[in-house]
């Protein structure tokens, strides 16, 4: 069954069945399809206390039960479902006293067709904002997660991320874009996954990472071509827009997108619709969009490398994932999964680690965060041949990678880290501290400590003797 736009109906009410008709017939070539309609005003509060409805669009002269009456019965009881007046007069007094009793709008019969669907796609998206309020302060009060299936695949038990689930549950079914952001790594697309998972969407979920392609071949694979589009177009291409219907499309790297490609994305965000390449036809779209970058994209728009108006369109709910290193807590469950699962992989039996592993594995910043832990633990399972997991790889590994590492760069060019300082400490002193900050970072781990000083652990011992 294909899914409807919006996922909760518009309410038509109209004693003129012909309107009705009309309307519906409008709304849907607009890409609005999940419609309903009531010519009789008695009903309608039945309609309600039945079902969810994102819209009422009402009709403001009707026998029985008239529609400022009836508005003021909706507003009263349902206060989170906007409502649109429709009449068949242009007259500003009814107008106001329409807005004044609670109606979002106000149009009449004879206003343009755009204007009524405009307006009414506004009111979906109004009532989509208010439901997430009260989704949000539900979740943010309860503490708890509705559908904790959904997010399986992501192994963690930091408060952080938890925050970020009920957050995540709270926007899925909406039609609005999610902008997931992160370090490379941190698992966006997994995220991607759980958005989709949670939005009730019965189509696939499709994945594209842009970084690379030039506007023609991002169109192309995107929208699709028409037979003989261009040289070597020899049959219809549908493209990925359309194999993600009535599900989800997660576009990574949105960052690297050129500015041709900014402004039909801007455009398929806005009107829901696109251009197969050597098509003049429309087609419409009610695919999820899902997007990621690990880029900063107030940074790019503010040098103008991202258009600003797709960049507020993109950014309608935010979801930014934290980096590993600012949620260690999940060190234990990572390793341990990652040691089952690559032990599988690799047809061996699951191995015991030393109780140091992880004081180790704390003291490292990973710049590629749990992808980078995951291929460590791995190439440390295709060497390991004892009981008991060797620390030997983990350690050379961070040894080279701290190696190259830079200095934190918050110090002007030509000065140190010691410039913050009013007086500068002496070498003693500097060495007790760093002394210090290691056992610190170490719990106490004398050889972890003197491997990140990069002295002996016997120098350290030295050390620790001579200051007492």
């Amino acid at each position: 069954m294909r899914n409807l736009y919006p996922l909760l109906p518009v309410l038509l009410v109209d004693d003129e069945d012909i309107w009705l008709n009309s309307f519906g017939l409008t709304l849907h070539s607009a890409g609005i399809t999940n419609v309903i309609t009531c010519n009789d005003s008695r009903k309608v509060m039945e309609i309600l206390r039945e079902q969810e409805v994102s819209v009422v669009v009402l009709d403001l002269t009707m026998p029985h039960l008239s529609g400022d009456e009836l508005l003021a019965k909706v507003v009263n009881d349902h206060p989170d479902i906007p409502v649109i007046i429709i009449t068949g007069l242009d007259q500003v007094e009814t107008a106001v006293a329409c807005m004044k009793l609670g109606a979002y709008d106000f149009f009449t019969k004879v206003a343009e067709q755009n204007r009524l669907t405009t307006g009414v796609r506004r009111a979906i998206e109004l009532g989509i904002l208010r439901r997430e309020n009260s989704s949000l302060k539900e979740c943010f009060f309860g503490d708890t997660l509705k559908n904790p299936e959904a997010f399986s695949a992501i192994i963690t038990h930091n408060q952080g991320m938890h925050s970020i689930f009920q957050y995540i549950e709270a926007i899925a079914t909406t039609c609005e874009p999610v902008l997931i952001t992160g370090e490379t790594g941190v698992g966006k697309e997994l995220i991607a996954q759980a958005v989709h998972k949670l939005s009730g969407k019965s189509g696939e979920f499709v994945a594209m990472n842009i970084a690379g392609l030039d506007d023609v071949m991002l169109s192309d694979t995107l929208f699709g071509h028409r037979k003989g589009a261009f040289s070597g177009a020899d049959l219809n291409r549908k493209g990925l827009i359309a194999a993600a219907t009535d599900g989800s499309l997660f576009l990574d790297e949105i960052g690297d997108l050129g500015p041709g490609g900014q402004v039909k994305l801007l455009r398929l965000l806005q009107e829901r619709e696109y251009y197969p390449l050597g098509s003049d036809v429309a087609r419409s779209t009610n695919a999820r969009m899902i997007f990621a970058t690990h880029q900063s994209l107030e940074e790019l728009q503010e040098s103008g490398k991202f258009r600003r108006d797709l960049f507020f369109r993109l950014r309608t709910h935010l979801v930014h994932i934290p980096p590993l290193r600012d949620r260690l807590d999940d060190l234990p469950l990572l390793l341990d999964y990652f040691l089952e699962d690559g032990a599988k992989r690799l047809g061996k039996k699951k191995p015991a680690y030393p109780r140091e592993l992880l004081i180790l594995l704390a003291t490292y910043n990973y710049p590629g965060n749990v992808r980078e832990l995951q291929s460590m633990v791995f190439d440390a399972l295709s060497k390991h041949q004892s009981h008991v997991l060797s620390m030997d790889v983990f350690k050379a590994y961070i040894n080279k990678s701290v190696i190259g590492m830079d200095l934190p760069e918050v110090i002007p060019s030509g000065e140190t880290v010691f410039a913050i300082l009013d007086r500068l400490p002496t070498l003693k002193e500097s060495g007790k501290l760093l002394v210090q900050e290691a056992l610190h970072r170490t719990q106490g781990n004398q050889a972890i400590a003197a491997q990140m000083l990069g002295i002996t652990r016997q120098a350290l011992n030295w050390r620790l003797k001579q200051e007492g």
